[in-house]
């Protein structure tokens, strides 16, 4: 699966638009790459920890020539799989079911609409009444 895979699964399991999953996807990966590069770790609980680690400078040999190449020390990311990823992947548990949220998503799409409609009738009102007394 590749990330416009994941974006467009995403986006039909909770009914938003792809822009928006796709944005806020991004702003994951943003935040996640922001803190393991300040050395932080991001810990997603029964997902996943994400954390940097520290690789120590060694010897290693160039394949063509054989001559030993000095390879500094580097922090590389790093993701230990939490135990409930791993029990649904080696099979010994199931995936729990994601039917909740596009509902959520469709409730709180619709909460928003009517609130944002009620907002501009007010300045429809002030801008009808504008022009009824400039005549």
């Amino acid at each position: 699966m590749n990330r416009a895979e994941l974006i467009a699964e995403i986006a039909q399991m909770t009914g938003l638009p792809k822009t928006e999953v796709g944005s806020t996807l991004q702003c994951i990966i943003h935040t996640v790459t922001g803190a393991l590069s300040k050395g932080d770790k991001v810990t997603l609980v029964g997902f996943g920890t994400f954390e940097r680690r520290t690789r120590q400078a060694r010897t290693g040999r160039n394949p063509r020539t054989l001559a030993p190449l000095k390879i500094a020390a580097s922090k590389v990311p790093a993701f230990r799989a939490g135990q409930e990823l791993k029990d649904v992947v080696d099979g010994r548990a199931k995936q729990k079911s994601f039917a909740g949220v596009a509902k959520v998503a469709k409730a709180t799409k619709s909460a928003a609409k009517p609130a944002a409609k009620k907002a501009a009738k007010p300045v429809a009102k002030k801008a009808a009444k504008a022009k009824s007394k400039k005549r």
